[in-house]
């Protein structure tokens, strides 16, 4: 089980090294493939790092510093809450009513993503889409 897991380990420390090049104008696909290989090989093993890293560079969530300073802000802002039938889940397509806040840059994060508050939680969106990328809690 050890050896299984420190190759997961590896394999997912290789697979997220090329992307921590573009970390900076991704909107943190390298941290985001990082914790999605983590969590996959957790999960599933080997292969679940690669499919966890693939998935964490797609989305490219905020994660550990970033994650923290964003949540600092989030609070500090505190944003009026919006009230949706949908579910606040990655991935589901957030409607027309609900609207999105720019992160700026002086909170010390960098992402194309915007942010929003439905049912009472944050999230990060994908402005393009409207879909949702990250549930912060």
């Amino acid at each position: 089980m050890k050896k299984s897991l420190l190759a997961a380990a590896a394999l997912a420390t290789a697979f997220a090294m090329p992307m921590a090049a573009q970390a900076q104008s991704s909107g943190g696909a390298a941290a985001g493939a990082t914790a999605g290989a983590v969590g996959g090989a957790v999960v599933g093993g080997p292969v679940g790092a690669v499919v966890g890293g693939a998935t964490g560079a797609v989305i490219g969530g905020l994660t550990g510093p970033e994650e923290t300073k964003f949540k600092e802000y989030v609070v500090r802002e505190h944003r009026p809450s919006v009230r949706v039938q949908e579910k606040v889940v990655v991935g589901e397509t957030l409607p027309s009513s609900v609207q999105f806040y720019e992160v700026p840059e002086t909170v010390g994060v960098k992402t194309k993503y915007r942010y929003s508050v439905v049912n009472d939680r944050t999230v990060l969106v994908d402005p393009s889409t409207r879909r949702v990328v990250q549930v912060i809690d």
